[in-house]
């Protein structure tokens, strides 16, 4: 007999929350120690019993998916190259420190669509222009965000980029501290979801 799924088995589920880490690929305009910063947030959301998602790239990302497989977690990478040989070739991207990478072949901006997505939440660390349209998609699906401060490039804008652009405040929380943020950040997928349930 097929078993129903109900809201209890949503309410009381223990799949791990998967946590986008966005940020610049290439990290000269980040703050100083924004790799170290990356790297202990992808520590932090596998303490806290999440997974690290990443665009499967070099900077930013990278580092935080170094943090996560070095604390014993798990990190899966979207890319935006169709397959390994290409995401290494073409695009010149790493595959060290991925349990494992999902090659999209929808380039940059459809794969972080998908990134954004496939994620109960987006951290933002330091950024360019691509970390500013993960941002923007996150926050047109109301998704829950996180914004590492002090962390230099995109995320030190995102505030006033919001402030100005009178859409509200979205679903986002700010922090300089790695380990607050991310407890932050998993408050809030915990308090999006209920509201969701009792809809």
């Amino acid at each position: 007999m097929e078993r129903k799924h109900k809201i209890h088995d949503i309410e009381k589920s223990s799949l791990k929350y998967k946590i986008c880490i966005s940020g610049a690929a290439e990290s000269n305009h980040c703050a100083a120690n924004a790799l170290q910063m990356s790297e202990e947030l992808g520590r932090e959301i596998v303490r806290q019993n999440g997974v690290v998602v990443t665009g499967a790239t070099s900077g930013i990302p990278y580092w935080a998916a170094k943090g996560a497989k070095e604390e014993g977690g798990i990190s899966i990478g979207l890319s935006p190259a169709a397959s390994e040989v290409s995401h290494v070739k073409t695009y010149k991207l790493p595959i060290d420190y991925f349990d494992l990478i999902i090659y999209t072949g929808f380039d940059y901006s459809g794969r972080n669509l998908l990134l954004t997505r496939a994620s109960d939440a987006v951290i933002t660390v330091c950024g360019r222009m691509g970390t500013l349209n993960e941002f923007t998609i996150a926050f047109e699906d109301q998704k829950p965000q996180g914004v590492l401060l002090g962390s230099g490039g995109t995320a030190d804008h995102i505030q006033d980029i919001v402030d100005k652009m009178h859409r509200g405040a979205g679903k986002i929380v700010y922090d300089t501290d790695p380990k607050k943020l991310v407890q932050k950040v998993i408050k809030l997928i915990e308090k999006d979801k209920l509201v969701k349930i009792k809809k």
